[in-house]
């Protein structure tokens, strides 16, 4: 019998409405913290900043590393060793230097002027650096019979075929081996002397017709890259792949990686220790509405402190390093929540999340400081609002830019005093906190009829927009009931009046007493003011007191389910419900 009132209590105990909520509570927390941690503390890496381990890691099975380093190496020293693989080009251009320079000498030779004259003129032609030899060739060139002088022509030509045939490289013609070349090539029936003018015949017109064929260079620099096997390292099962304070090279990295070891780790104690903090931050939360603020505590209020908390923490932790702190939205978190909550709420939220977001993420003193400072202003200055126009929403964003301003430059004053801070660095923080300060105003305004609808909670403004006279019942009430709707405006101007002087929200006021009759649309001619109005006879005269009494208190009901048909809000429709 025990045994089944435990299993009845446990089961009660985990199926129970309570906790549910904490498992909610819980998932809400573990978000938030996932996103305060996911800058700094989510994971950490075992690498210091000097590129060293931070400790010791071992290897848990024997694995084979590709040193890619080294393997590059050997691929670059097997593709340097490759020589340029080398093309004849076309050599036409050499030949016909070779003809002309030949006629340039038969026309010297067939002047009439004396050979000392013709010596004189020859030397012009050559470029021999040896004296002797230059004075030898030219002289001979000269006297020789012209017998002589067209064989030793027609030798130099077949010489330079076969050269030219053969190649000559850059590097041959670098390293002044032409004689050798035409020595190579020249036959026997040549004579040394012969030689000799042949060799300064051909200089003179001789260059590489040898290039480089790039397509052939690069496909066999490719081929030889192929070749070159990988150097593999091996990690023996048991052995260590870094020691701390070891330098972590591309080797080890990948060694880490296939070990199955990330560079980045999870820090655990610094994500418990924020989710501590959060969870803290939320359970006091909860206790002050709870006995404070007792009207908050609907799902749909707690919803949106949540959902507005975590995209607060997701843009916080977006900024990149090096751009102003002054950016995160404490203010336009601060707006938003103060109309769909109450001031007090939404400070007391603000404060919590520009604490737990300091001590997370590092905001130095000043930046808090602002914060603190601007989320009182923000939340006076919304309050303040009537809500009749949507500007005011503007100027209020507008107001706590120029105030953020105002207290930045106030601390920028207070610590030069004790060191010096760069005026660009001044300038970019006065800047961060104008748009700050514009956009929560300008993105407020423009999100508000989203989160009305997302969290289904009706704001001073969605109330102000149902106190339009043009709103399909109001104006429906006017056309088919007007001596109700002069009653309910006349109700809605005392209303609002009396909520203003005992601290109350007059709009909510305003807009109930506005909707609180609508139920008479249904028998409009049944109530004595639509009678009076319209001059009409009192159809109660001609009913059973019974059945007037019966169509008279009716009204409250029937308007409660055109307001439920129409899609009124709750708060509205309680002054329906509510009213005699």
């Amino acid at each position: 019998m025990s045994k089944v009132k435990v299993l009845n209590a446990v089961n009660n105990l985990f199926s129970s409405y309570k906790i549910f909520n904490i498992l909610i509570l819980l998932v809400y927390a573990l978000i938030l913290t996932f996103v305060l941690s996911s800058k700094y503390y989510l994971f950490q890496t075992i690498i210091n900043p000097d590129n060293t381990s931070k400790k010791d890691i071992t290897t848990q099975k024997t694995i084979n590393v590709v040193d890619t380093y080294k393997t590059e190496l050997l691929k670059k020293d097997a593709a340097q060793k490759i020589e340029p693989i080398l093309t004849t080009a076309d050599d036409t251009y050499i030949k016909n230097n070779y003809l002309a320079f030949v006629k340039s000498i038969e026309s010297i030779r067939a002047e009439k002027h004396t050979n000392a004259d013709k010596i004189k003129e020859l030397n012009n032609l050559f470029d021999i650096s040896n004296s002797s030899q230059k004075q030898y060739v030219v002289s001979f060139l000269i006297t020789s019979s012209d017998d002589k002088f067209k064989a030793i022509i027609e030798k130099a030509g077949d010489i330079l075929d076969k050269t030219l045939k053969a190649g000559i490289t850059e590097k041959d013609f670098n390293n002044a081996s032409i004689n050798n070349l035409i020595l190579k090539h020249s036959d026997t029936s040549v004579s040394k002397s012969q030689l000799s003018v042949i060799s300064a015949l051909l200089e003179q017109i001789i260059v590489p017709n040898m290039i480089v064929d790039e397509s052939a260079t690069e496909l066999a620099r490719k081929n030889a890259i192929n070749l070159v096997q990988p150097v593999v390292v091996t990690f023996e099962k048991g052995e260590k792949v870094v020691y701390e304070g070891e330098p972590v090279t591309k080797l080890k990295r990948d060694a880490l990686d296939k070990i199955g070891y990330n560079v980045l780790e999870f820090n655990y104690k610094a994500f418990f220790a924020i989710f501590g903090l959060v969870l803290v931050g939320i359970i006091a939360l909860m206790y002050y509405i709870r006995y404070f603020e007792k009207q908050l505590m609907g799902t749909n209020y707690f919803a949106v402190i949540a959902v507005f908390s975590v995209l607060l923490a997701l843009c916080t932790a977006a900024i990149p390093e090096g751009v102003s702190l002054y950016y995160i939205p404490i203010p336009t978190f601060t707006i938003l929540l103060t109309i769909f909550t109450n001031p007090r709420v939404s400070f007391l939220v603000s404060v919590l999340m520009i604490t737990v977001i300091a001590l997370v993420l590092h905001v130095d003193e000043p930046v808090i400081a602002v914060f603190a400072i601007i989320a009182l202003i923000a939340a006076i200055s919304t309050a303040k609002i009537r809500y009749s126009r949507r500007f005011d929403l503007i100027r209020t964003g507008f107001e706590t830019a120029i105030v953020m301003d105002i207290v930045i430059l106030a601390i920028y004053f207070l610590e030069r005093s004790d060191y010096d801070i760069s005026s660009k660095l001044l300038l970019a923080d006065l800047t961060a906190g104008l748009i700050n300060g514009l956009f929560a105003g300008v993105f407020a305004l423009g999100s508000l009829t989203i989160w009305e609808r997302l969290f289904k909670i009706t704001t001073p403004y969605g109330l102000a927009e149902l106190g339009d006279h043009n709103q399909e019942l109001l104006k429906k009430l006017q056309e088919v009931a007007p001596g109700t709707f002069s009653h309910s405006l006349m109700v809605a101007n005392l209303c609002e009046a009396a909520a203003e002087a005992i601290g109350a929200n007059p709009v909510l006021a305003r807009v109930g007493a506005l909707y609180h009759d609508i139920g008479k649309l249904k028998r409009p001619l049944f109530f004595v003011e639509n009678q009076t109005y319209l001059g009409i006879e009192n159809p109660h005269n001609k009913l059973n007191p019974r059945l007037s009494k019966m169509v008279i208190t009716a009204h409250p009901k029937d308007g409660l389910e055109l307001a439920k048909e129409k899609g009124l809000p709750a708060v509205v429709q309680a002054f329906i419900a509510q009213h005699p």
